[in-house]
């Protein structure tokens, strides 16, 4: 049976901040800790039941992606062992497998939502006016349809409890500087076809994700927060993706589709999760893991 963590306690280090899904402790001046827990968010509200053993696999599938992607852009591994900064085993124990230290950086305002299919809030966009946040697209395209090419439809980065807001590209270069702004587009864009031609292959259709950047002193683009993960992107099975439906998915779809069945109007508290859901998500994420990684967890619940 998997662990499962909902909020890490960790007395040797000062906790800065507390994320939808992320604990985060001050390493000296110039690194974090960042604890992956197992708490789970959809519609920007943090739910009361844990998914076991999703925090670890979220670490491992990020850290498999910054792997894979320090090509095109660094990333805010620091290479410091879990050992050198929590040299307490029972500290060291309670985050083993959850945790990563990275260098501190200056993240930037802007989620980079990079969309490859049709489908959730771009759906919509484009059944009401054939756009998907501003962006034209051609006629006669049906829910999942894959887009002529991916594209980059940014949002603000909201509080805990707030909700992102898409944002157009203009809103970017204000918020960036346009030569920043046209490098997180860029990048965003090589980071997803990579991956997602590399997924397709291992099965898993990347229909959208999100990336977040910060800088260095040095003003230097670096690759944060996580990559690629069934949290920040939508993964469908290729062998059960048809257009003209909401394909099942890899990801945490599958608790926001079991929520839209409720009458909850979105809003924290968020609603207890049966056992089913629960043990079916944990699936679903060790599932994901093995198929882009070649490993997985042992068997959830």
């Amino acid at each position: 049976m998997l662990d499962v963590l909902y909020e890490s306690t960790i007395s040797s280090l000062p906790r800065v901040a507390r994320g939808k899904v992320r604990d985060i402790y001050a390493v000296g001046d110039d690194h974090l800790l960042i604890v992956t827990t197992d708490r789970l968010s959809a519609f920007d509200v943090v739910l009361p039941d844990p998914i076991p053993g999703k925090g670890a696999v979220l670490t491992a599938v990020s850290n498999f992606w910054f792997e894979g992607t320090r090509a095109l852009l660094p990333n805010h591994l620091s290479g410091l062992s879990l050992e050198s900064v929590l040299p307490d085993a029972a500290e060291r124990e309670q985050v083993e497998g959850r945790a990563i230290v990275v260098r501190k950086l200056k993240a930037l305002p802007v989620e980079a939502i990079v969309r490859g299919y049709l489908i959730g809030s771009g759906w919509k966009d484009y059944q009401a006016n054939g756009t998907v946040c501003g962006i034209r697209l051609p006629e006669g395209l049906r829910m999942a349809d894959r887009l002529p090419e991916a594209i980059y439809t940014p949002s603000s980065k909201a509080e805990v409890g707030e909700h992102d807001e898409n944002i157009d590209f203009a809103a970017t270069e204000r918020l960036l500087g346009a030569d920043l702004a046209v490098r997180v587009r860029d990048v965003s864009l090589a980071i997803y076809r990579q991956a997602a031609d590399y997924a397709l292959d291992k099965g898993i259709i990347i229909a959208d994700t999100k990336f977040e950047f910060g800088v260095d002193e040095a003003g230097t683009l670096v690759l944060i927060d996580e990559v690629l993960t069934p949290d920040s992107s939508r993964f469908w099975p290729q062998d059960e993706y048809r257009v003209g439906i909401s394909p099942p998915s890899f990801d945490k779809q599958f608790v926001r589709d079991y929520l839209e069945t409720l009458d909850w109007d979105k809003t924290a508290p968020g609603p207890k999760l049966p056992e089913d859901i629960i043990r079916r998500t944990s699936e679903k994420y060790n599932e994901a893991l093995r198929r882009l990684t070649g490993h997985s967890l042992q068997t959830p619940l």
